[in-house]
């Protein structure tokens, strides 16, 4: 026997068909839509994600490309060693941007890991390409330029000597790195015969970049936040500051010295903070809320990783409610746990410049393909809020008197205008210290600047860091107008 479907279920059976095809037409054009979304935005970010070992496949059709210093000047390329086409990374530079631009070998490091898959990726001119594909030939990489200023690199790197350390140099208005140096440094030009014992070595850890993930003791430095939370703390009583120093304070069975025992006399708060007088910090930091610094530290990077192109380690700050008086006179001086990073100090100085914002710092710049032209913007853009506009303006005020009547005084100079704060960092029992400064520079006509500087075992900040610190500086501002 046959059934005849009625009208009403016909119409039932096209329904649930019209529902279906609907359904299965969203599902192919989210999935279109998906797959565009990800050509155009999302493919590039997948592949060239360290993780994803296809990378270097590419390297099989394109020539490594080149990076560059600001000013164009070649601090890597490709060049080719042999009738077989077989191609060695030279570095004319040799040692002197060796943390910054790093190596594409062995794990690769610095911009040749960071910019990975532009330099892998080309962007000749079609006719070029074309030929290429038909030839067999290897099409020319594109080229990555930095922010890297030679003049600055320059000047940073002899500025730190023989030091182990670091130095930062970073544009304040825009976050471009000028000049980034850590030593003890390497020949990436040897790298593939030297990576082994220099991996190896735990004691100069070498391959270390220092300036984004070395971790110190910030000293004196540290005293920037103890400033602002002791005002914070005391807005209306705080200039009414005063403190006679005999050199040492002792408190909870902890003894804390001034620099060689020297005794300031009476001070208030600005004067204390001109002459980094220790015992004058260690006493009014008895009256500060742990919870208080620590928000503030937290919010000027501490414990956060800083965005950045290259691989950075946390600075590091803790300081518990019931926090011992020895803890914490230690902690307010920037000893005990308190580790802090050059970046992250270097753009703690930069938001005092900029009105309590730091900028996005960053060393990619941009892409060009082998004729220079243009190919795309790697720029980061945006600041980091780290104090209040306020802060930044007495912080200003507070480091020019470092330089003009206290510690930073080899920087007091007509050529230009430097604010600052030294720093003197023990790291053992037999008072060994790691020299520090961090400031920043203005001059009519250039762009603002900001510095960090870290020597390892040099001594006082004032004696090493600080004359560091102004070779730099005598060779951005002292360049001759339009360099």
């Amino acid at each position: 026997m046959k059934f005849r479907k009625t009208e009403k279920q016909k119409k039932h059976q096209q329904k649930e068909l019209s529902v279906l095809i609907i359904l299965f037409t969203a599902a192919f054009l989210m999935l279109i839509g998906y797959l565009v979304f990800f050509l155009a935005f999302e493919s590039e970010r997948f592949i060239n994600n360290p993780y994803n070992k296809r990378i270097d496949a590419l390297s099989e059709k394109t020539i490594r490309g080149s990076i560059y210093a600001n000013d164009g000047t070649v601090l890597a390329a490709s060049v080719q060693t042999n009738e077989t086409g077989e191609e060695t990374r030279m570095y004319p530079f040799s040692n002197l941007y060796a943390h910054v631009v790093g190596f594409p070998v062995n794990g690769k490091m610095g911009v040749e890991s960071a910019a990975n898959f532009e330099l892998l990726h080309s962007h000749s001119s079609v006719t070029e390409r074309l030929k290429h594909a038909f030839t067999g030939e290897k099409n020319m990489g594109d080229g990555v330029v930095t922010t890297l200023d030679p003049t600055v690199q320059t000047a940073a790197y002899g500025a730190l000597g023989s030091y182990r350390g670091a130095i930062v140099v970073m544009e304040v208005s825009t976050g471009r790195i000028l000049a980034m140096v850590s030593k003890p440094d390497f020949d990436p030009n040897h790298i593939s015969e030297t990576f082994s014992l220099l991996s190896e070595d735990n004691e100069s850890a070498t391959l270390l970049n220092r300036a984004t993930q070395g971790r110190y003791a910030p000293g004196s430095t540290f005293k920037l936040l103890t400033t602002l939370e002791y005002v914070h703390e005391n807005p209306k009583t705080y200039e009414d500051y005063q403190y006679d120093c005999t050199g040492i304070f002792r408190s909870d069975g902890k003894e804390i010295h001034c620099f060689h025992n020297k005794a300031h006399g009476e001070e208030d708060l600005l004067d204390s903070f001109t002459n980094s007088c220790n015992t004058s910090y260690a006493s009014l930091g008895l009256t500060l809320k742990p919870k208080g610094l620590t928000d503030l530290c937290n919010r000027a990077l501490f414990n956060r990783k800083v965005p950045f192109d290259l691989p950075t380690e946390k600075s590091y700050f803790t300081l518990a409610p019931d926090a011992s008086d020895a803890e914490i006179m230690e902690t307010v001086i920037g000893q005990g746990k308190t580790l802090a990073t050059p970046l992250q100090m270097a753009l703690i100085t930069a938001a005092v410049d900029h009105g309590g914002k730091a900028p996005r710092p960053y060393v990619l710049d941009r892409v060009v393909n082998d004729e220079g032209h243009f190919v795309k913007s790697l720029a980061t853009e945006g600041t980091i809020s780290i104090m209040s506009e306020q802060d930044a303006a007495l912080l200003k005020e507070y480091m020019r008197s470092v330089v003009t009547d206290g510690t930073g005084r080899a920087l007091n100079t007509d050529a230009y205008t430097v604010y600052g704060k030294t720093g003197t960092a023990e790291y053992n029992a037999n008072r060994d210290a790691h020299s520090w400064f961090i400031g920043f520079a203005e001059k009519p006509g250039r762009e603002d600047i900001a510095i960090a500087v870290i020597m390892e075992g040099a001594g006082s900040g004032s004696s090493f860091a600080t004359p560091a610190a102004k070779e730099v500086f005598d060779a951005y501002f002292l360049q001759p107008d339009g360099f």
